[in-house]
């Protein structure tokens, strides 16, 4: 599948791939300043932004969508950065095709299952009745017993097109019965990936715990963890000069910038 690329400045290829119910446009303000530096191609990941819509969200699935289209826009290799669901679709990339990426960065996200909690979001979402004059402070409400956070219900809410026939952008179906698979993970059997590998974690976040490590350096043995300071699991959004900080170190060390 070809996905929808949002594309800024020029350079050696960086992709940025967003997380559960995000897109593309979640990366605006980081986008801007690596692309001074960097051909930064942001993906929207299938059933988000203004990708297709297709069941089956499996890593695997979603690795090769970033193959297709990274191959069709000649930005392979590329520097991988992926946040959240997107980090595991990277980690997946790299150990499946280790050549094509020669940096990756996994943004608060480790190579294990997570318990489903976005399981009741997603519910919520699909039972908001979408009808004729429906406006964003009613939408807000309806989901607020469910998602008490304002913060949470506006990042979901981005994915609510309204209007004269309100409706999902997202392939709201398709995510809700992929979501085992987002939440789950599973490695190429045998696979390991060598290359230098950032693992940047929330300070305020515990997506990345200490009993992931293992895991981590089993798949990626070059691995740096590294914490953000002033960061929850949006990292790039709390933190952006500490994101930008970080990504550009890992590319910058020992020559990446003329990959």
């Amino acid at each position: 599948m070809e996905l929808n690329v949002v594309e800024a400045g020029s350079g050696p290829p960086l992709v940025l791939l967003h997380g559960l119910f995000g897109s593309a446009r979640n990366f605006g303000t980081v986008q801007r300043r690596l692309a001074v530096h960097w051909r930064v191609l942001a993906l929207d990941l299938r059933n988000h932004g203004g990708s297709p819509h297709a069941p089956g969200m499996g890593y695997a699935a979603q690795a090769a969508d970033v193959l297709e289209t990274l191959g069709r826009q000649a930005a392979l290799p590329a520097a991988i950065v992926g946040h959240s669901m997107g980090g595991k679709v990277a980690m997946r990339l790299a150990l499946e095709v280790p050549a094509s990426v020669p940096r990756l960065a996994v943004c608060d996200i480790a190579p294990v299952a997570y318990p489903p909690h976005f399981r009741e979001y997603a519910r919520a979402m699909a039972g908001l009745a979408l009808a004729p004059g429906l406006i964003r402070a009613a939408a807000d409400a309806a989901l607020a017993p469910t998602v008490p956070d304002r913060a949470v219900r506006a990042f979901l809410l981005q994915n609510l097109s309204l209007g004269a026939r309100p409706a999902w952008r997202i392939g709201l179906a398709e995510l809700e019965a992929g979501l085992p698979d987002i939440e789950g993970w599973a490695a190429p059997p045998g696979a390991r990936y060598e290359g230098p590998t950032l693992f940047l974690k929330g300070e305020r976040s515990d997506y990345v715990r200490p009993e992931h490590r293992p895991a981590i350096r089993g798949l990626f043995p070059a691995a740096r963890i590294v914490t953000l300071k002033d960061a929850g699991h949006w990292l790039h959004a709390d933190n952006p000069d500490g994101f930008v900080a970080a990504i550009t170190s890992l590319l910058l060390s020992d020559g990446v910038s003329s990959m």
